[in-house]
């Protein structure tokens, strides 16, 4: 059983997905929740602490995978399945949290928003950096490394929206596939 305050969050996450940030009240969220609305603030100073918790939330668990995952003895192409399987896990765990990443986060304020941003940039740097120790292994195509990372990133930060419409998919089976269609295409 989650508690109050996971429940706001639950509840901010998937009321900022449905409605957006801006458009979404305290008011909603509490009768969302089943509370009266000074009672959010029992747990939150505000919507804009909501948002920066879930927002950095999820920062922080990417950040946690790529560094477990860069700084792994792997070759570059298990990484980067790891990584593909990491986005795959965190979008079925937190759905509607994901969903944030793709707009909602410009509403941050900083200094939040310069730390959300700076673990972004650096997430993605890594994640190139892994691109090309696979290029230079003969892992991967000569492609260029900002096209792959903007595909493969771009496939991935949208998978939300498909797994919204499909939540009974199998794990295993969605990280199996996703790995198989963003690293070997589909052509037979």
């Amino acid at each position: 059983m989650k508690s109050t305050k996971e429940e706001i969050k639950s509840a901010a996450a998937r009321l900022f997905r449905k409605k957006g940030y801006s458009a979404t009240s305290m008011r909603d969220i509490a009768t969302a929740v089943g509370i009266k609305a000074a009672s959010i603030y029992n747990h939150f100073k505000g919507k804009q602490e909501l948002l920066q918790d879930l927002l950095l939330n999820i920062a922080y668990l990417f950040e946690k995978g790529m560094a477990e995952i860069g700084s792994s003895s792997l070759p570059a192409a298990e990484k980067m399945e790891k990584l593909i399987a990491l986005h795959v896990r965190l979008t079925v765990e937190h759905t509607d949290a994901i969903a944030l990443i793709a707009g909602e986060w410009m509403h941050l304020e900083d200094p939040i928003l310069t730390k959300y941003v700076t673990i972004r940039n650096t997430y993605e740097q890594d994640f190139k950096s892994i691109i090309e120790a696979g290029k230079t292994d003969g892992y991967f195509k000569e492609h260029d490394t900002e096209m792959i990372l903007f595909s493969i990133l771009s496939t991935l930060r949208w998978l939300y929206t498909w797994y919204s419409r499909h939540k009974t998919y199998n794990q295993v089976e969605l990280e199996r596939q996703m790995v198989d269609c963003l690293l070997n295409g589909i052509k037979k």
